[in-house]
């Protein structure tokens, strides 16, 4: 086939890529190495027939949010949301609740209630225009006066770290907490700059939209979007590996492919070569899946309404877990991100379950003893409840995904300098020196998250 476009890699960013060089009557020509299409949105029997797990993302708030996914408008994907978006257990304490109503959030927060609501819940009345200058931080300027306005409020605690803001404004340990279980998703140590705004954003995503789950399991999103693309005349295939672009015969290429992967696929000018070989990889993860003979059997019996749990504890405990994780060591107690999609979608054939911890990149540990003991801890007797189990290091990760080097999920550091410089320094990072090349991973802003964005802004370059 010949095409006008060739879309390497189909990861949301392909995907979201594809389509829309698709609707703008382009004949797209996407690749795919693996044999299953969608990068981090593919689901997989891993642990027992029937037992439908998420390999890569399963919680969708910034697909929901996201101008990309607004503007594709796609038929055909029934998002799932979880009686509670997330859960927030402590020891000997009632767990912390984060409900789509801010104020029910604050509730539970005790003296911090106000607190809440003048971040998170400031940032949550800002409401879309807010997230979409934060996901378009490259975007049309200046934006509205009232969200520049909100967003530079949003900035001010934003840019702190976590640490700084859970001292400096909140009191309760279950307030601290609970932006220290948020702020962690960032996967920086939380004395670092902007763990805060992670931390908000996330929690503002579950106010203004939830943080919901795809029916079915993610895959069925990946499987949309190449159904969409197969409706306008494009074509996709698996099982093709790109190794150099000097294989690919088309004006406009977009790559769905982190830095790494770039410089062994071109001929590249010196210093944008240099600039790349640059660009730090974050650290990785080791992700366990379960298949279980019943719920979850938590001590606080309001966790099971949940669909994303944040394991570690206090403030305290989890900034020294994640500080060791960034210092290249092995927590004994790691902060664990845990999603039980049945709260939300009962059809994937059981309970199933998964979680993973932070881990230096790279890391060959196993760490399933560490992460199940940090899952008993908070609901006692749980590994009676386990059939089956499926563990990914980093290692395995990067083998089913090239993109997630050495396990790191994000596509690389997220921190304040790729902040801006992501992953070089320029007005569009999303463009190459190489006429007609264009670059669309979670390595280019607005980063990780599978909200398509990079794909969204590469696109819109290529159609100029």
């Amino acid at each position: 086939m010949s095409a006008d476009a060739v879309v390497v890699g189909s990861g949301p960013n392909g995907l979201v890529a594809a389509v829309m060089l698709a609707r703008a009557g382009r004949k797209v020509l996407l690749l795919e190495a693996a044999e299953r299409f969608g990068g981090g949105l593919r689901s997989a029997e891993l642990t027992l027939p029937g037992r439908v797990h998420d390999i890569g993302a399963t919680v969708m708030a910034m697909t929901l949010a996201s101008p990309a996914f607004r503007d594709l408008e796609l038929k055909g994907v029934e998002f799932a949301h979880p009686p509670v978006a997330a859960a927030h257990p402590l020891d000997g304490r009632p767990a912390v609740l984060v409900h789509r109503d801010p104020r029910r959030t604050a509730e539970g927060l005790g003296r911090d209630a106000g607190v809440w609501l003048a971040t998170a819940g400031a940032a949550a009345r800002a409401g879309l225009p807010l997230i979409d200058l934060l996901l378009k931080p490259l975007g049309p300027w200046p934006p509205h006066p009232m969200t520049f306005a909100r967003a530079a409020r949003f900035g001010l605690a934003g840019a702190l770290p976590a640490t700084t803001l859970a001292r400096r404004a909140f009191r309760t340990v279950e307030g601290r907490a609970l932006l220290a279980g948020m702020a962690a998703h960032s996967v920086l140590d939380l004395r670092s700059p902007m763990t805060a705004g992670y931390g908000l954003m996330l929690a503002a995503l579950a106010h203004v939209v939830g943080w919901p789950l795809v029916r079915g399991g993610s895959q069925r999103l990946a499987d949309a979007l190449v159904a969409e693309l197969r409706s306008l005349g494009g074509e996709a295939v698996s099982g093709h590996r790109v190794r150099r672009l000097a294989e690919l015969d088309a004006p406009t290429v977009v790559l769905d492919v982190t830095p790494r992967q770039f410089l062994a696929m071109a001929d590249l000018p010196a210093g944008y070569r240099r600039r790349l070989a640059r660009y730090r990889y974050g650290p990785g993860v080791f992700k366990l899946d379960w298949a279980l003979d019943g719920p979850v059997p938590w001590r606080d019996p309001a966790v099971a309404g949940a669909g994303t749990v944040h394991l570690g504890g206090t403030l305290e405990e989890i900034a020294l877990s994640e500080a060791e994780m960034a210092a290249g060591r092995h927590s004994p107690r790691p902060y664990v991100l845990l999603v039980q999609p049945y709260a939300a979608d009962p059809s994937r054939g059981g309970h199933t379950l998964w979680a993973y911890c932070h881990v230096p990149n790279g890391s060959r540990l196993d760490m399933t003893e560490v992460v199940e003991a940090q899952i008993e801890r908070f609901a006692p007797g749980f590994r009676e409840r386990v059939l089956a189990r499926h563990a990914m290091g980093p290692a395995e990760l990067e083998a089913a995904n090239a993109n997630l080097v050495g396990g790191d999920i994000g596509g690389g550091l997220a921190s304040l300098v790729q902040f801006v410089r992501r992953p070089v320094w320029s007005p569009a990072p999303w463009r190459t020196p190489l006429p007609g090349v264009f670059l669309c991973s979670s390595s280019t802003p607005p980063g990780p998250g599978a909200h398509g964005m990079g794909g969204w802004q590469a696109a819109r370059l290529a159609l100029r």
